[in-house]
């Protein structure tokens, strides 16, 4: 029992070095405003960043939860954020603040599924609509491959294998 215990608590310790949650107190705020999952968060950005808030995609999407400028501004407007610069978003609390308001606006037009929002969160809400309604997907977790585009498929992947790595690691027990 004691062998168990402390393989248990090297496993949690190992798996913490290789999933760390940096800005842990923003993403579980900002997560409990916009009602999410503060794992899943994690999970997104750990996927998007690896937690770096400088990181900048060849697309320009920008900072830890890899927000383009264009939704940025959008985001910043509806949350009442004023005087937004794109290089607001390579700040973690305010790009946690406008991502994760952004990701819960997907979950209510997707009704809470969490592999439709972040297909959307990817590859865009109007793709992803449109591939329901041509029915080259079925929105099913079962049915990934069916994704046209392979980033998206594989960064919903990696967001769900993260998501259960980080609910292991973090979850109170």
């Amino acid at each position: 029992m004691l062998l168990l215990l402390l393989v248990a608590l090297n496993i949690n310790r190992i798996g913490r070095l290789f999933y760390p949650f940096p800005y842990r107190q923003t993403v579980i705020e900002e997560s409990r405003a916009n009602k999410l999952d503060p794992f899943l968060v994690a999970a997104v950005i750990k996927t998007e960043s690896n937690f770096n808030p400088r990181a900048t995609s060849p697309r320009g999407a920008r900072g830890i939860m890899q927000l383009m400028p264009e939704t940025g501004r959008w985001a910043a407007e509806k949350t009442g954020l004023t005087g937004f610069h794109p290089d607001l978003l390579y700040d973690p609390q305010v790009n946690i603040h406008l991502g994760t308001w952004y990701l819960a606006g997907l979950f209510r037009e997707f009704n809470g599924d969490n592999v439709l929002a972040l297909a959307a969160y990817n590859g865009g809400r109007g793709n992803v609509e449109k591939w329901l309604a041509q029915q080259h997907w079925t929105g099913n977790e079962n049915n990934l491959d069916q994704i046209p585009f392979p980033e998206t498929r594989d960064f919903v992947r990696k967001v769900l294998w993260n998501y259960k790595v980080y609910r292991y690691l973090y979850q109170a027990r």
